[in-house]
């Protein structure tokens, strides 16, 4: 899930080398930590959080395949 949340996030930004993804393992669930740069946040959260919200959506979905929970949050680098 890692690597698709990263392919979707450097095909939106400006700036793909700057795109990181960190994924951490929780009891119940994973949460990845998608970091891009200032100037690219609003291309990666779209109007009203429409982007964000599908990118959460296909991960969760992606997931629920495999049988597992995961949360997406959006962090700004710097």
């Amino acid at each position: 899930m890692k690597e698709l949340v990263e392919y979707i996030a450097k095909s939106l930004v400006d700036n793909p080398d700057e795109v990181e993804v960190r994924e951490s393992e929780g009891e119940r669930s994973t949460v990845l930590e998608l970091k891009v740069a200032a100037d690219d946040m609003g291309k990666v959260i779209g109007k009203q959080g429409k982007i964000a919200k599908a990118i959460r959506t296909l991960t969760k979905a992606t997931a629920a395949k495999e049988g597992k929970r995961v949360a997406v949050e959006i962090v700004k680098e710097g």
